[in-house]
């Protein structure tokens, strides 16, 4: 028999499924006010701030200390089970203290939350406020006084919530749980990939594939056979430039890739967010690059300048990318370079730096140092390097998939669109 669905003050849900404030489903209550003085206190002990509580787990690699008294101690103990809710930063973000360390408490910016009886699961509420803020923004939170969104204590209580019978919040919260699980190992498969990456690009470029000894050179031990030399003894380079943006004909119904800075993210780039027209081509500084160029962003803020990339196809760029061209691809190869330079990230960064010079230029990136072996021993590092960028792309395409499915379930599951007794899957869940 399928529930009838009844119109309620969060959308269209079964009749079965009663609505009441979080009030009376909930204990609520805030952390310690954050001070200065407390946290140099005498026996400080470990709290959570918003930053600590992401969506659906909790992250202590980055934990601070504060002092609480004995009455403190009492009222802001977590106890395995507590449901967090961040009341600024990203209001509603909620995550399940699980008890990762032996002792802990929480600050102000976050409500801590009890069911006051036994209507209401902790995972099911978990699940519900991330649908309903980060999925949804069904309640919609911003201060009267201000225009910074968070969540006080009063509307909190307030907000309807849904209740499902227990049986059914348990087996909703099982089948989102089997899948949140698949995603976290996910991650941890891309974690682990990537550091085995860096971990093989420091001993490749510095001990090489032939057990020779090492020499020094200006940017560190490179094995004794390779050549040292500077990037422009083996490549030119250019910049692109933009077309006019007030110029329609430069870039309505562009079919010529354009490639940004924010673009280049040690990846193969194989289409672009905009394009240029042939008319905006011809009139700008803009150029063809073609297929298998490096390109490096010379300017951007935080991580991206010093990333590099390598063209897919043929395409143009701003003027805040290097184009890096090889003169021989059978002297030196261009996915060699592609690794030796994202390898030397943080030593390119370094370039940029200075009061006068806060960006990189083509002259600086032709003067960076290069060391290379003969060509059949480049050919087995880009080999070695691939094959782990292969199994990189295809974690994390594993891990957007995962990710994908667990918001569509989200969706659907808090919306009754579909019914856990509908999922062949939830008969194995254990609610």
């Amino acid at each position: 028999m399928i529930d009838a669905l009844v119109e309620t003050g969060i959308g269209r849900l079964p009749a079965i499924w009663k609505v009441q404030p979080l009030s009376e489903l909930f204990e609520t209550q805030l952390g310690k006010m954050l001070s200065q003085k407390a946290r140099v206190g005498n026996a400080p002990k470990p709290y959570l701030r918003n930053k600590n509580v992401q969506w659906g787990r909790i992250d202590v690699s980055d934990i601070l200390h504060m002092d609480f008294d004995q009455r403190e101690i009492e009222k802001f103990r977590l106890r395995p089970g507590d449901l967090l809710v961040c009341e600024g930063g990203e209001p509603g973000r909620a995550a399940i203290w699980n008890g990762a360390l032996t002792e802990c408490f929480y600050q102000k910016a976050l409500h801590r939350l009890r069911p006051r009886d036994g209507r209401m699961l902790n995972d099911f509420m978990n699940y519900w406020l991330r649908f309903s803020f980060d999925l949804q923004n069904l309640y919609g939170v911003a201060g009267a006084s201000s225009t910074i969104a968070h969540l006080p204590e009063v509307q909190l209580k307030s907000l309807p919530i849904p209740v499902p019978p227990l049986p059914e919040q348990g087996k909703i919260a099982g089948v989102l749980g089997v899948v949140q699980r698949a995603i976290e190992q996910q991650e941890r498969l891309v974690q682990l990939t990537a550091e085995l990456k860096h971990t093989l690009l420091h001993q490749l470029f510095t001990r090489g594939l032939r057990g020779e000894p090492q020499k020094q050179t200006e940017i560190g031990p490179v094995p004794q056979s390779w050549e040292v030399g500077k990037i422009g003894d083996v490549a030119k380079t250019q910049s692109g430039g933009t077309p006019a943006r007030d110029n329609a004909k430069f870039w309505k119904n562009g079919t010529i890739p354009w490639v940004k800075t924010g673009e280049i993210d040690y990846r193969v780039i194989q289409d672009t967010e905009e394009h240029i027209t042939a008319d905006g081509l011809a009139n700008s500084a803009a150029k063809l690059f073609p297929k298998g160029t490096l390109l490096m962003a010379m300017y951007g803020q935080g991580v991206t300048r010093g990333r590099v990339g390598i063209l897919g196809i043929d395409a143009t760029t701003n003027q805040a990318c290097a184009a890096i061209i090889l003169r021989s691809e059978s002297e030196v190869s261009s996915h060699f370079l592609y690794y030796w330079l994202e390898y030397h990230y943080e030593d390119l960064r370094q370039l940029g730096h200075g009061a006068n010079q806060r960006n990189m230029n083509a002259a600086l990136i032709r003067g960076f140092p290069l060391a290379c072996p003969d060509r059949d021993e480049q050919d087995e590092i880009v080999t070695v390097l691939s094959s782990l960028d292969c199994k990189l792309a295809l974690d994390r395409r594993k891990h957007a998939t995962l990710t994908a499915l667990f918001r569509t379930l989200l969706h659907q599951l808090m919306t009754a669109q579909i019914r856990v007794h509908d999922l062949p899957m939830a008969e194995d869940v254990d609610g």
